[in-house]
């Protein structure tokens, strides 16, 4: 009986066929190989993000020998010091509710949002608190400060206007699925009152997405703010981590105009601040992965521009590019912002990233390693040899004193420095 399939003869022994069917252990050694060179090509990627997020870092003391605290004052994002008075306006919380709700750290339990969030005053010359009470605010999500700026009305010195980046719950859906409900919330206030009175709120939710810090106008009508992450939720904000994205931004929001992006494209924007006077249009806005400072200037229509980026660490180098090597500036985690009176701009660096977010949100009393930094501008000598810009580092603490500050704040008139944090359990002040 014939057979009903067609045999084809190998043109070559079979022992010739392993040329094209290798065997299977050479399989798996190309696979090894191919595993091992992205996990070598993802660490070359993360390297420099992981140096400054605090691996491997050596935490020196210093500018700690004169130092006092303030447990009356706790879970404290954000401090503006009003220079004229010395006094200090504060954006708290309570530690538990900045452990259940945090929407910049992924924290969205929204049944344990604080009920107490609000802005105390604090006098170094009487060692007082004061809490000053919202009034006229209807917020049907709540209260959850995060950034802040005090500006001083244009007009009338003794009228201030405060800035609040406000993270409301959502009115609808799972809150780890759909982000908070953020806006930007403007009061109204006179030095020494005990009341905010509510002005206006800010709210778009396609341009005010993450935000992080605000600078406010000297009139109550209009606000600049970074945005943290370029999405409220999701995988791919989870990935950022890993693919460190240059998607963040600042936005801008007008009373009469409404709100749209400044600038965008950058990466891990967090604290902004504006340079110092009125009519200065410098923008400075923190990067919390490499501590970079991206420095923008005021463009038309309110946008801003880039100007130049300020390395606050050391040079990094990455990969060989021909003869020279590619590299990258890193410095400590940049969070907040702030300018003093003589003009220096302060950092408030995290030394121990993964520590602030594993330990610090897990247990507010640990101890995680800060750091405080004073960038100047250098002379014309210095400037001329590519040195435009001086980082020095004025204090830093393993965390006994100051444990992870995200905002510090100089007096340079009465040689004060001031640092809190989001999840610190007092505020910390060194005479310098």
């Amino acid at each position: 009986m014939p057979c009903p399939f067609n045999i084809v003869k190998p043109s070559r022994p079979l022992s010739s066929l392993s040329l094209y069917f290798p065997p299977m252990g050479r399989i798996f050694r190309s696979l090894a190989v191919l595993v091992l060179a992205i996990l070598i090509a993802g660490y070359i990627h993360l390297k420099p993000y992981l140096a400054a997020m605090g691996i491997g870092r050596s935490i020196e003391s210093i500018g700690t020998g004169n130092c006092s605290i303030v447990s009356e004052l706790q879970a404290c994002e954000k401090i503006i010091l009003h220079q004229p008075s010395g006094l200090l306006y504060l954006a708290c919380s309570t530690l538990h509710g900045r452990l259940q709700w945090m929407p910049a750290v992924n924290r969205f339990n929204a049944s344990g949002m604080s009920e107490d969030d609000h802005v105390a005053v604090y006098d170094y010359e009487t060692n007082s608190v004061t809490r000053l009470a919202f009034t006229g605010l209807s917020s049907r999500g709540g209260i959850s400060l995060h950034g802040m700026d005090v500006v001083s009305s244009a007009q009338e010195p003794s009228t201030l206007y405060v800035y609040l980046v406000n993270h409301r719950k959502p009115a609808a859906g799972d809150p780890s699925r759909v982000g908070a409900d953020s806006v930007i919330e403007v009061f109204e206030t006179r030095l020494g009152d005990s009341e905010l009175r509510h002005i206006r709120t800010f709210e778009s939710p396609t341009v005010i997405i993450t935000p992080n810090d605000v600078v406010g106008s000297p009139d109550g009508k209009s606000v600049y703010f970074t945005n943290d992450h370029a999405r409220k939720s999701g995988l791919k904000r989870h990935l950022n981590v890993l693919i460190q994205p240059y998607d963040t931004s600042v936005g801008f929001c007008h009373a009469d105009y409404g709100c749209k992006f400044a600038y965008r494209g950058l990466h891990a924007s967090n604290g902004i601040v504006k340079g110092l006077g009125h009519d200065n249009d410098t923008y400075y806005v923190a990067d919390f992965m490499l501590g970079e400072i991206t420095v923008l200037k005021k463009g038309p229509d309110h946008t801003l521009l880039f100007s130049e980026a300020i390395k606050t660490g050391n040079a990094f180098g990455l990969c060989s590019v021909g003869v020279r090597a590619a590299q990258l500036f890193v410095g400590l985690a940049a969070d907040n912002l702030a300018i003093d009176s003589n003009g220096a701009l302060w950092v408030a660096g995290l030394a121990d990233v993964l520590g602030f977010i594993s330990r610090k949100f897990e247990d507010p009393s640990a101890h995680v390693a800060s750091t405080g930094l004073r960038v100047t501008v250098n002379s014309d000598l210095d400037s001329l040899y590519g040195q435009r810009y001086s980082v020095d580092k004025v204090f830093e603490d393993s965390g006994r004193l100051a444990s992870g500050i995200t905002t510090v704040v100089y007096d340079s008139q009465r040689e004060r420095l001031f640092m809190h944090g989001v999840v610190s359990t007092h505020l910390t002040i060194c005479k310098l």
